[in-house]
C-alpha cells in the first residue's frame, strides 16, 4: 500500500469514527427526544382531564346557583302574592 493510499485510508477511518459518534449522539438525542414527547403528552392528558373536571364542575355550580335564584324568586312572587291575596281581603 502507497503512503497516499495510507493516508486516504486514514482519513476514511477517521471520518467513519466521526460518523459513529454522531449517530452516536443522534440516537442518544433521539431517545431523550422521545422520554419528553411520552412526559409531554401524559401532562397533556392529565391537562385535559383536569380541564373536563373542570367544566364539569363549572356546569354543576350553575346549575345549584341557579336554583338558589330561582327559589329565591319564587319566594318572592309568593310574598308578593300574599301581599296582593291580603290587601283584596281588607
Amino acid at each position: 500500500m502507497t503512503e497516499e493510499e495510507s493516508k486516504l485510508l486514514s482519513i476514511l477511518e477517521s471520518r467513519v469514527h466521526q460518523l459513529m459518534s454522531l449517530y452516536n449522539d443522534t440516537k442518544i438525542q433521539k431517545e431523550t427526544l422521545q422520554l419528553l414527547c411520552e412526559k409531554l403528552e401524559q401532562e397533556n392528558r392529565l391537562l385535559k382531564d383536569k380541564y373536563d373536571n373542570l367544566k364539569i364542575a363549572r356546569i354543576i355550580s350553575v346549575k345549584k346557583d341557579d336554583v338558589k335564584n330561582t327559589k329565591n324568586k319564587l319566594t318572592l312572587l309568593v310574598k308578593e302574592v300574599d301581599k296582593c291575596i291580603a290587601l283584596l281581603n281588607e
